[in-house]
């Protein structure tokens, strides 16, 4: 029988010679071992370019024609729509909070493409922003003052000594260019009546229907929004008075974009009423078409801004 130390002996020899065939062949040694190696740590994860680095992200912000979760709900097919069109960039709804959140955007140079009121047109262009089409018919522009089928409202003299409801002090149609037709007739709006500012076009209307305020400021979308949404609610209102119109929203392009970009959205824009898919998308956002559009159409409304401001009150500055 062989000693213990024989035998350690003996195995220490045999290691040795295992290791000294093995040092001969090492890569093929090394080889052999590397499936089971990599199947006991599991798989191995490389790095992949990720979506960003795919595709250009480009922001549309949107003024609050609706309360954030509506409106991104309803301009996501039109993002889609561009996305979809435009290779190698992906947009991006950009919603805000309310009036004044979306205008800091603007002063700021944020989004590169702007879907703003007549009135924020105006800054933007002063900004660095070009108009490149308008959005829906000029018709559509206009402000609806609403009141409550029983509140006994029937003339604007009735509305002296009340409340009224307004998304913003910076609404073109849901409340600049209504102030200025109560003021045309007879009621002074800085004195005559209370203001309140709300945040929305939706927050307007519903202040009145609960009885909040005498009236609420608004403009079709949004109204014919809350019928569809809200028919029984609606069933209690009514519209009182409505302005004029003038210039509808435009759609604005950073200047400083890769050149052809502006020019491709404006272009996929102005044929979306052509095509049944963009009928469907334009039925979502409440406009019939885009139209085309510079900044030069937009001096009617720089006009009738300076006259408001010169008679009735700074746009900047509420009453």
């Amino acid at each position: 029988m062989l000693s213990p130390k024989t035998l350690q002996t003996r195995g220490t020899r045999a290691l040795l010679a295992l290791l000294a065939l093995c040092g001969g062949v090492l890569g093929g040694c090394r080889k052999a071992a590397a499936p089971a190696e990599d199947a006991a740590r599991g798989p191995v994860y490389a790095p992949t370019p990720s979506a960003e680095a795919k595709h250009t992200v480009v922001r549309f912000a949107i003024h609050p024609l609706h309360n954030p979760s509506k409106l991104m709900h309803d301009y996501q097919p039109l993002i889609d729509y561009l996305s979809a069109n435009i290779p190698g960039t992906r947009f991006e709804v950009e919603a805000s909070r309310d009036y004044q959140e979306y205008e800091r955007k603007i002063d700021r140079h944020d989004p590169e493409f702007l879907l703003p009121n007549p009135w924020q047109s105006l800054e933007a262009m002063k900004a660095g922003y070009e108009v490149i089409a308008m959005a829906g018919e000029p018709e559509d522009f206009k402000g609806l003052i609403i009141v409550r089928r029983d509140s006994g409202i029937r003339e604007v003299a009735d509305l002296r000594g009340k409340s009224l409801a307004y998304p913003s002090h910076t609404a073109l149609a849901a409340c600049i260019m209504p102030q200025w037709f109560l003021h045309t007739r007879g009621l002074n709006v800085n004195r005559d009546i209370t203001n309140r500012y709300v945040g929305s076009q939706e927050s307007a209307i519903m202040n009145t229907y609960l009885r909040v305020t005498a009236a609420g400021v608004t403009w079709p979308p949004p109204w014919r929004a809350f019928q569809s949404e809200h028919p029984a609610e609606a069933a209690q209102l009514r519209v009182m008075w409505e302005t004029e119109s003038l210039l509808n929203n435009s759609v604005m392009a950073r200047k400083d974009l890769p050149a052809g970009l502006g020019a491709r959205v404006r272009q996929l824009l102005l044929e979306l009423h052509q095509k049944p898919a963009g009928r469907d998308i334009l039925a979502g956002i409440e406009t019939a078409r885009f139209l085309p559009a510079t900044d030069a159409d937009y001096d009617a409304v720089r006009q009738f801004v300076a006259r408001f401001e010169t008679e009735v009150r700074p746009v900047k500055t509420p009453p």
